[in-house]
């Protein structure tokens, strides 16, 4: 399995990291585009890929994925070669701003096209991938792409217009997350527990809430009423946090990622 880049930035790189982790994709068997930048250089000697220079090269692989900024989408996909585009080989963007419409402009309307919203969780195979696909894909060809991206994480199928609050949801809220473990750590830190200690308790405590929601598929409400017995601490907890206005930041944290 030969899968092409598009740059390895900070996703595509993240994208890279879980396909090698999964250990269904070789590192060498990643082909990528990436300039002559420094950085592609350095993740090369680091990740083990295979750095190419000729587009041709592209012509061996199963999927293709460009995973550049908005502005590089179409020019990159412009100079595809004549023996990438005959095969049709399918083609992940996972550039927000630049839609199935607009690449199918330049490639045909039935070249196998899909839109996909990644998170960095993906270079640990816990990835959320929302997902749009063009109009005329094939079973075949949309088999292949969910194949190799499930190897990423969790699929989401979505329409198009929605990839949006998708990518802000699961894209932005690692960092949502991560700040809360980082203010957690702090609160422990305040109550005499060292820094790593904290740290590692915030983010087990995480992992295992949110693995519990998964499993039970119970209600957030439910659970958390579950840990919130009448006149304890955790109701106590949660009260604080309304009284600060907590779910409203975080609502307010995702409209600013909208605008």
């Amino acid at each position: 399995m030969k899968i092409g880049f598009f740059g390895a930035g900070h996703m595509g790189t993240a994208m890279i990291q879980g396909f090698i982790a999964s250990g269904k994709v070789q590192p060498e068997n990643i082909l990528v585009k990436g300039g002559r930048s420094k950085t592609a250089a350095n993740r090369q000697k680091e990740l083990g890929f295979t750095l190419i220079d000729q587009l041709e090269d592209l012509a061996e692989t199963s999927l293709l994925i460009v995973a550049v900024n908005p502005a590089a989408v179409l020019p990159i996909i412009q100079s595809l070669p004549a023996a990438v585009i005959e095969k049709k080989i399918p083609l992940v963007s996972v550039a927000a701003g630049v839609d199935l419409a607009e690449m199918a402009e330049v490639l045909g309307k039935d070249y196998p096209l899909s839109h996909c919203i990644p998170n960095t969780p993906v270079s640990v195979n816990e990835g959320v991938l929302g997902i749009s696909y063009s109009e005329q894909l094939t079973t075949d060809d949309k088999e292949t792409i969910d194949q190799r991206l499930q190897l990423l994480g969790t699929l989401v199928e979505i329409d198009e217009p929605l990839l949006g609050i998708v990518g802000s949801v699961a894209g932005c809220g690692p960092a949502f997350v991560d700040l809360f473990i980082e203010a957690l750590s702090d609160a422990g830190v305040f109550y005499g527990l060292n820094r790593d200690l904290s740290y590692q308790i915030a983010q087990q405590m995480i992992k295992g809430a949110a693995e519990l929601a998964l499993q039970s598929k119970k209600h957030p409400g439910e659970l958390k009423d579950g840990v919130a017995t009448p006149g304890g601490t955790t109701i106590k907890g949660v009260v604080a946090l309304e009284k600060y206005g907590f779910r409203n930041a975080v609502i307010e944290g995702v409209k600013g990622t909208m605008e």
